[in-house]
């Protein structure tokens, strides 16, 4: 069975960084697409960042120039490096990975269980 589990987050003051991780554990055969999004409360669950199979990577507006996402695909691992981080980038941050798992034809979506990440100003 695979599982998607998310670390690193926690509470930072205004301006402070943290550096999320995201590792996908169990029988997986192929990975594409990783990234992280997040859900504010009251919000709807957003885009934050992507990271491709090639490398090439896509992000929110809200975050270019603050975040940048990164992967290693010898460790099924997603990272997710945050600076100058605002108050309003306060969320519960989720791990995405499009994967084939062994044994199948197809590829997936699996999520994580979800990262706190709580910015005070």
């Amino acid at each position: 069975q695979v599982r998607l589990v998310e670390s690193g987050g926690g509470l930072v003051q205004a301006g402070g960084s943290l550096r999320l991780s995201c590792t996908a554990s169990g029988s997986i055969a192929s990975m594409d697409t990783m990234g992280w999004y997040r859900q504010a409360p009251g919000k709807q669950r957003e885009l934050v960042a992507q990271i491709f199979s090639g490398g090439s990577t896509n992000y929110a507006d809200s975050v270019k120039g603050r975040v940048t996402i990164s992967r290693d695909n010898a460790k099924n691992t997603v990272y997710l490096q945050m600076i100058s981080l605002k108050p309003e980038d306060t969320a519960v941050y989720y791990c995405k990975a499009r994967l084939r798992a062994s044994g199948n034809f197809y590829y997936t979506d699996y999520w994580g269980q979800g990262t706190q990440v709580t910015v005070s100003s």
